[in-house]
């Protein structure tokens, strides 16, 4: 400050020699122009420092950029990264957050129509899901994140529409690439359930695999580990609430839709004295590809007194790869799950329709090519095959009790994606049921998210 008052004065004086001296008028008028340049460059300098100062302390308190449905995790960030989407997927960063606060919103909202083919008026359309989530910062290693899901539009005692915490947890970084986190959170298993805004994945719905098998969005309570090493490998292993089996309700279609999906607990008054624990490795170190799988195992029984499977447990293994090369995005995926120590209480079931598997599993293959761009607007094409059965086989049941083993679900489904803006999606599909042609259907989609 002391050298820019010293300008100022000097700016003063050569303004009197200015009037004082008519004679040297033209050189007090160029020293006087000579000092006001210089004084400007001064004052311009001091605005550039001022405004790297503010943009340094906005960084130290700004929440890193939502990804989603795991915004608000580091680690998880780079697990967005290491999950290759769509480019033009890519979701953009949010508004500023409040430096203040560390105070940030995000999240997404999908639409669809669903007209069967061999059944018009069973033809249906619905708000799939509308989301907001909300993370914040406590500090540079500590955040939270919560994430309030509305399903169908309308929630209440006559209507089909839930509304429910789909996460709500904290996370802690530790350094090395290691973080923690304790609460509600997503399971790290397959491709899509921590990764599953309707702008990341092709098709009007969630594919079948991962979500009769593996169920969609799939979280628990627990406390879990993640960390990254810098040639590329990613690991995740937790503790977690486990199922509840005495849910099972054999006289419903539930557990055939999804056996894992039926049973497990979201967070609501969870049984936890049997838990569960999950690991899940992932390799991202050559561009544009993801290879990894994952295992959870745990206690599905509960120990409960007079229940019939008190020790039953239930195992699934995924194994997955993802590859983008230029206009190529190419995914498969295949999961297996078993329930163990069951028999006894299918024996309590013989006659209803269903019993619990002792094995489901499934598999899918997927390729999409970009035919067109032209901005930020681009055209994905895609084809998917899968092949499913959430009942492989029962124990317990005697021949000619237990229900028939039904055919594998074989599905192809062809399509496109849409993108007006790397986070708007216009979507179509047709679902082709090789087994069943009566279950057919068209499909329109819209999805988005910020």
């Amino acid at each position: 400050m002391k050298k820019h008052a010293w300008t100022l004065n000097t700016i003063a004086i050569a303004a009197a020699m200015t009037c004082g001296a008519p004679a040297n008028a033209q050189t007090a008028e160029a020293e006087l122009a000579a000092q006001v340049k210089q004084l400007r460059a001064e004052m311009k300098q001091l605005r550039d420092e001022l405004d790297a100062m503010k943009k340094a302390q906005a960084s130290a308190l700004q929440v890193p950029a939502p990804k989603g449905a795991d915004a608000w995790s580091t680690t998880t960030a780079a697990s967005a990264a290491a999950t290759p989407v769509p480019a033009v997927a890519q979701a953009a960063a949010p508004p500023p957050s409040d430096s203040q606060t560390g105070l940030r919103f995000f999240g997404y909202g999908e639409l669809s129509y669903s007209r069967p083919t061999k059944d018009a008026s069973s033809t249906t359309a619905t708000l799939n899901r509308g989301v907001l989530g909300f993370g914040y910062r406590f500090d540079e290693r500590t955040r939270m994140a919560a994430e309030l899901e509305v399903e169908n539009a309308v929630a209440s005692a006559s209507d089909r529409g839930e509304v429910e915490l789909e996460q709500m947890y904290i996370e802690r970084d530790f350094g090395a690439g290691i973080s923690a986190k304790a609460g509600l959170f997503l399971m790290p298993i397959g491709l899509l359930n921590e990764s599953h805004e309707p702008t990341r994945y092709f098709g009007v719905f969630r594919n079948q695999v991962e979500t009769a098998i593996i169920p969609p969005t799939w979280r628990e309570i627990g406390i879990g580990l993640q960390g990254d090493t810098e040639s590329g490998w990613r690991w995740n292993a937790g503790l977690v609430t486990g199922s509840n089996l005495t849910a099972w309700d054999p006289a419903s279609t539930d557990g055939r839709d999804s056996p894992l999906g039926a049973i497990h607990q979201e967070g609501q008054l969870a049984l936890a004295r049997s838990l569960a624990g999950y690991a899940a490795v992932n390799y991202t170190g050559i561009p544009g590809l993801r290879v990894g799988g994952s295992v959870y195992r745990g206690g599905a029984g509960q120990k409960q007194a007079g229940f019939a499977a008190p020790d039953a447990s239930v195992t699934l293994a995924e194994a997955h790869a993802r590859w983008q090369n230029g206009k190529w995005d190419v995914s498969a995926l295949a999961a297996q799950g078993r329930f163990s120590d069951v028999a006894a209480l299918n024996a309590t079931f013989a006659g209803q329709p269903t019993p619990v598997p002792d094995r489901f599993g499934g598999w899918y293959a997927q390729a999409a090519y970009k035919v067109w761009q032209s901005g930020e607007q681009v055209l994905w094409p895609f084809a998917r095959y899968e092949r499913l059965n959430t009942a492989q086989s029962y124990s317990g049941l005697p021949v000619g009790i237990a229900p028939a083993i039904q055919p594998d679900t074989r599905t192809i489904t062809v399509g496109a994606n849409f993108y007006l803006h790397p986070q708007v999606v216009l979507k179509v599909d047709y679902m082709r049921f090789l087994d069943d042609s009566t279950r057919d259907r068209f499909n329109l989609g819209v999805g988005f998210d910020f």
